[in-house]
This record gives C-alpha cells, sequence and structure tokens, in this order.
C-alpha cells in the first residue's frame, strides 16, 4: 500500500478483508448455536480496536469483550453497539456507568456481588453480569469444586444461586479460562472442562433463569469442540495468529492481519573494520552498504532482536546490523540489487516471496506472538486496507 507523504514512516498495514476472513473460520469451526464473544482488548491485540470492533459486529460477533473499562468506554464512544463483557478491574462503584454502556462486569467473589446489587438497587435498574468460575487458572474468580484446593461436593453452586437471587442483578453468564488448551496434550484442559461442566449442569437444573456458560478460548474453538457450549471468546486467531506451535493448523486457515513496514531513510556504502550502533558491537569485515530504516523499540521492535532479526527489502532478507535503537535500526542491504532511498522495508509481512511472520520474531525473541503484536507502539501509525 502506497502511503501519503505526510504519513509517518513507519506504520501497520491492518487487512480488514483478513479480519473478516478469520472471523468466518471461527464460525465453520463453531457449531450452529454458538454465540461468538470477539475478543478485542489491548486495542484488538494491537491492531486498532475502535475500527475492528465495529468490523466484529458487522460480521458476526454476538458480544464483544475487553480486559479494562477504558477500553470499553473508547469503543463505545467509537460506535461499538453489541453488549460487552469487561474481564477485569470491575469496580461495583462503576455500576450506573456499566448499566448505561451496556458493559457486563465480571463477579469474581461474593463480595462483589453483594455491592453490585447494592449499587444497582440504588440506581434502580437491572444489572447483568457474568462470574468467573477458577478451574486451573489461578488468576481470577470462584475457585470450583472438585479442583486442587476446593472443596470436593463444596458449596459454590450455591453460592451462585443465591447470588443469582440477589435484588437488580442478572446472571447472564457463567464462565472459566482454559490454561493450556493450546497445547498438544489436552490432559488439564479436559480436566478444567470437566469441572466447569459438571457446574454448569448443576446450575441449569437449579436457576430459573439459565445463564450462558462459556470457556472456549482461540485453541479449544480449533480442538475441542465440546466446549464451544453457549458462547466461545475467539482473539487471537481473529489476527490470523495461531495460539502455539501444537495446535493442529489444518483445523483452520487463518490469516495475518497486520503487516509491520517501514522505508529506507538513509544508505551508505562503508569500508571493511566500520563500527555499527551503540557499543559498536559490529564491525564490518568487507565493503557493506548500510541501509537506516525508522523502526526502533519505542516502535514495539524488540531490541533483542538486535545482529539477529532480519527485513525484507525488495523481496529479499536484509540482516539487521547490531543494535536496534530507540527510534532506527540498520540493515545490511549490500546484497539486494538497487536498493535505494524510500524503498518499503517489511518488518512483519510477506514481499515477493519471502514473509516475516509475528511468530517468527517471537521465535527469535523468546516471546509469543501475541505479545509481538500488541508491542507495536501506539505511535506507529495504522492503515486499514479493504
Amino acid at each position: 500500500m502506497k502511503k501519503n507523504k505526510s504519513d509517518s514512516p513507519i506504520y501497520a498495514e491492518v487487512s480488514l478483508d483478513a479480519f473478516r476472513h478469520n472471523l468466518k473460520e471461527t464460525k465453520r469451526l463453531l457449531s450452529g448455536n454458538t454465540k461468538i464473544m470477539a475478543v478485542v482488548k489491548a486495542d484488538a491485540y494491537g491492531h486498532g480496536a475502535d475500527l475492528l470492533a465495529r468490523v466484529a459486529e458487522e460480521n458476526g460477533a454476538d458480544y464483544l469483550a475487553v480486559a479494562r473499562m477504558n477500553e470499553a468506554v473508547r469503543l463505545r464512544n467509537a460506535g461499538a453497539k453489541k453488549p460487552m463483557l469487561l474481564f477485569d478491574n470491575c469496580e461495583p462503584g462503576s455500576t450506573e456507568r456499566y448499566i448505561e454502556l451496556d458493559i457486563r462486569p465480571t463477579i469474581n467473589n461474593s463480595t462483589e456481588a453483594d455491592a453490585y446489587s447494592q449499587a444497582a438497587a440504588k440506581a434502580g435498574k437491572i444489572l447483568r453480569v457474568h462470574i468467573k468460575i477458577d478451574t486451573g487458572m489461578g488468576r481470577l474468580g470462584f475457585l470450583c469444586d472438585n479442583v486442587a484446593g476446593g472443596s470436593p461436593g463444596g458449596p459454590l453452586a450455591d453460592e451462585i444461586v443465591r447470588i443469582a437471587a440477589l435484588p437488580f442483578i442478572e446472571v447472564e453468564g457463567v464462565y472459566s479460562h482454559f490454561a493450556s488448551a493450546d497445547s498438544a496434550d489436552k490432559r488439564s484442559a479436559l480436566q478444567q472442562l470437566r469441572a466447569f461442566k459438571e457446574l454448569a449442569d448443576e446450575l441449569s437444573a437449579r436457576l430459573e433463569k439459565r445463564p450462558m456458560f462459556h470457556i472456549a478460548n482461540s485453541a479449544a474453538i480449533m480442538e475441542m469442540p465440546q466446549s464451544h457450549m453457549d458462547i466461545a471468546r475467539p482473539g487471537i486467531m481473529l489476527y490470523g495468529i495461531y495460539p502455539s506451535k501444537e495446535v493442529d493448523r489444518t483445523r483452520a486457515e487463518l490469516k495475518p492481519v497486520l503487516s509491520f513496514k517501514s522505508e529506507i531513510i538513509h544508505i551508505k556504502k562503508v569500508g571493511p573494520g566500520f563500527c555499527v550502533s551503540y557499543g559498536s558491537t559490529f564491525v564490518t569485515s568487507r565493503q557493506t552498504v548500510i541501509a537506516t530504516v525508522p523502526a526502533g523499540y519505542a516502535d514495539g521492535y524488540n531490541r533483542q532482536l538486535s545482529s539477529r532479526g532480519e527485513m525484507l527489502v525488495r523481496g529479499l532478507r536484509a540482516p539487521i546490523l547490531a543494535r536496534v535503537c530507540m527510534d532506527l535500526t540498520m540493515i545490511d542491504v549490500t546484497h539486494i540489487p538497487g536498493a535505494s532511498l524510500h524503498d518499503e522495508v517489511v518488518l512483519i509481512g510477506s514481499q515477493g516471496t519471502e514473509s516475516i511472520t509475528a511468530e517468527d520474531i517471537a521465535d527469535l525473541t523468546g516471546t509469543i506472538g501475541y505479545e509481538v503484536l500488541t508491542s507495536i507502539s501506539p505511535r506507529v501509525h495504522r492503515v486499514y486496507a479493504d
């Protein structure tokens, strides 16, 4: 995509068609009655939630999910209409705002539930909530019976029935989260699912109004159809990244949504013995053509790629020379015929027959594709294709 001269020299190109495709693949994998809760937290994993939330709504998402209240408010201001689940940092003091903005807070303990009921009664309006169950993740939620540390035959169902009877509270959903559904070994995930389904069955029998139950994340959508239940929560798969190397990639054809691009802004030819970048950690051994690219760790381009990573120029791989700086990185284009000023440089994405994925960068930096995408700085301009 050609940029306007006024645009930043470094930008993330987001393909809405690829996002729509991945959402369609998600729907294909789900059973017919399972609703979709599109996870658009962390600015839609770095892709730009203002637009992608609305694209998700227009293409079959029944709910949205975010992690923080400021994310929810931002999406409502951007025009998102669907009901929205707030995963974390829920506060009973914000009850009136949740009702006003059609946001479902998560209840993690009984004290919160009572406080929400009192706040909703004071407002005189019903608050819809989802109750979080810890089936083995160890982060948030009511500890499920029959898991380590829980009480076999314990009173969790009794407590949820009590919460559902609180005035001005509607328990719309009950959910949990897998710790290792993306592992080839599914024993732990199956134990979590078994515990959650036992609770769901008991609540379904006891509650006058049955809530929606949900536990399936991207990996479970792909490989654990028995976990799909009432709602599934696709996250990373919507953005074209497979949950891990251990999932069966033949189950879904995912297309990367984001490409990370820049350009050459300076180019010079130096002789052998020339020191490059901070600390002089790289010294040329031959005549070398060095290209400078306005991309650095302040843009979310990991400093661990120093002298290890590559970028694409004219369809060829250009090794990074020495340390990645805050705003700039130097690459070796000696072997690239005709490399010149303003040539497109691809940090993540494809050029010609070559490609560099977020997962490739994750492998080099000892992390996961999720972090690579969400680390791309807000100062990097997002450009939307399609």
